[in-house]
């Protein structure tokens, strides 16, 4: 065959597939693409799959289709107490209209990330105004981002930017608000601890007294009983000494004389000064 056909033969191969290659193209289901034809979009909703296009006249223009993070810098705002607050918020968003975010943006996404930003701080700030500092930080911050979320979604759907969510990250007071909040919350927290400590000491001092006052009252209680019962023992004793003194006289003497001599010389160191004659030895002279 003539080399001069084979070389024209290959320059039409080739020229077939840079045709071919160029009227097709595929969309991935992690993006969205966008046809323009001399700049203008002819076309933008197309589905995932193999699609054609008029051979290098149409150029396709991709853009992610998933959910993308905007981390924005910590920025300052004021509180209804004319105080300023460090608020470090994300926004989660995706292209959601190509054709949209082409004509507004550009189809950049540095543009795109510049107005997201503008939007959600603005809109933050607005927001941040009408609290106070101790309510942005704690109590109403899930209140702050459902609002920035609903009042930023509408705006952003003209740049055809779909908003899912806005959270805030931290909510910091600038460092020389910081330690004058803490001093005053160290402070706050000092004096309930020393009331509370005085309200425990009150307490234990009552309960205290109210047990001493127990006590004493059982004690006297107890006593008074015990010695009414002493009483009695005594009575009974002394009703059967002297029933046992008037049935056997002799014999009652003979005891307690006795009981006498047991006590007396209870021990062998005991020494006792007394006249022979004395009617306390009567009963050993003459048992």
């Amino acid at each position: 065959m003539n080399p001069n056909r084979l070389i024209a033969a290959g320059a039409v191969l080739v020229i077939v597939l840079m045709i071919v290659s160029s009227a097709f193209y595929t969309v991935d289901e992690r993006q969205k693409a966008l046809v323009t034809r001399f700049g203008e979009v002819i076309r933008y909703d197309d589905k995932p799959g193999l699609h054609y296009k008029t051979p290098f006249v149409d150029k396709v223009v991709y853009f992610e289709a998933r959910i993308l993070t905007m981390d924005a810098e910590p920025t300052p705002f004021l509180t209804q107490e004319k105080k300023y607050v460090m608020v470090d918020s994300f926004v989660k968003w995706r292209v959601s209209d190509p054709r949209k975010f082409y004509l507004t943006v550009g189809g950049q996404y540095a543009d795109a990330r510049r107005r997201l930003d503008q939007l959600v701080n603005s809109s933050l700030r607005d927001e941040v105004n009408k609290l106070k500092v101790q309510d942005v930080i704690s109590k109403d911050r899930a209140k702050i981002v459902a609002t920035v979320t609903t009042n930023t979604r509408e705006e952003a759907r003209k740049f055809g930017i779909e908003i899912v969510d806005v959270r805030m990250q931290r909510v910091d007071l600038p460092p020389e608000v910081s330690k004058s909040v803490y001093d005053r919350m160290k402070a706050e927290r000092s004096r309930i601890a020393n009331e509370l400590r005085a309200q425990g000491d009150e307490e234990s001092k009552k309960i205290r007294a109210e047990a001493n006052k127990t006590v004493t009252v059982t004690i006297a209680n107890a006593y008074r009983k015990s010695e009414g019962l002493r009483g009695d023992g005594d009575a009974r004793a002394t009703a059967i000494y002297g029933a046992a003194a008037n049935t056997a006289p002799e014999f009652y003497a003979l005891y307690r004389s006795l009981k006498a001599y047991q006590e007396t010389f209870k021990n062998k160191d005991d020494i006792l000064i007394i006249d022979p004659s004395s009617d306390f030895f009567r009963y050993m002279k003459k048992p």
